[in-house]
């Protein structure tokens, strides 16, 4: 038997070594789109004898005393047996198994599914992505691209006419509510307070003011 360990990272291990349940079973995983396949259950009988076992010991165990807990550990001891040699010859057979479902790609090394496996190159689709695939992407990005472009160059031109000078206020002091920028308040309906800038420098004037904190220009 080879001594080479396939699908070193990406199986589960989904074995269950006591009870009436015992048995052996794998789930493997493709390394690029992750959808899994799961080795057919395999039975192992030790483990669910031991289980028969101490369910009976259960039972019975205010009539054995004693001797329920030695059967007991018996049992224990013949699931464990012959548990780590059973496991592994369960193992290789699902890896065997699953090498039907799966390929190994020779740039990358990763066990990838039918779906992600390019036959005509011999690799997976991550290191040789799908052609058509990749040019709808790339037509896509190209059109987001260009209506990015467009907004940003329409934004510049509605940009040209917007009053950078006046204040806004943000959010509304009496409610708390977000204003972005108008006048009066969404929430409350309360008028919000602008600063009217200097005629003569453009500094705001702060309210009341009789003269510009500025320049001194009489308001």
């Amino acid at each position: 038997m080879s001594n080479e360990i396939y699908f070193a990272h990406n199986y589960r291990d989904l074995c269950e070594q006591h009870g009436t349940a015992a048995g052996f079973q794998f789930e493997f995983s493709c390394s690029r789109c992750y959808d899994t396949w799961r080795s057919a259950f395999e039975p192992y009988r030790g483990g669910r004898l031991a289980g028969w076992l101490g369910k009976g010991v259960g039972a019975a165990s205010g009539l054995l005393g004693r001797v329920a807990g030695e059967i007991s550990t018996a049992a224990d001891g013949l699931a464990g047996s012959g548990w780590g040699s059973s496991r592994d010859a369960a193992f290789q057979r699902a890896i065997t198994a699953a090498q039907g479902h799966f390929n190994r790609c020779a740039r990358c090394a990763g066990y990838v599914c039918g779906r992600c496996w390019h036959p005509a190159q011999g690799i997976c689709f991550t290191c040789a992505p799908d052609t058509s695939g990749e040019m709808l992407a790339a037509q896509q990005r190209g059109l987001n691209d260009m209506v990015t472009q467009r907004a940003y160059d329409q934004g510049q031109r509605q940009g040209q006419e917007f009053d950078v000078a006046t204040p806004r206020q943000l959010v509304c002091p009496h409610c708390r509510t977000e204003t972005q920028g108008g006048r009066f308040c969404m929430g409350c309906g309360q008028q919000l307070a602008q600063q009217i800038p200097c005629a003569g420098c453009r500094t705001p004037l702060p309210e009341g003011a009789a003269f510009c904190p500025g320049c001194g220009q009489r308001r």
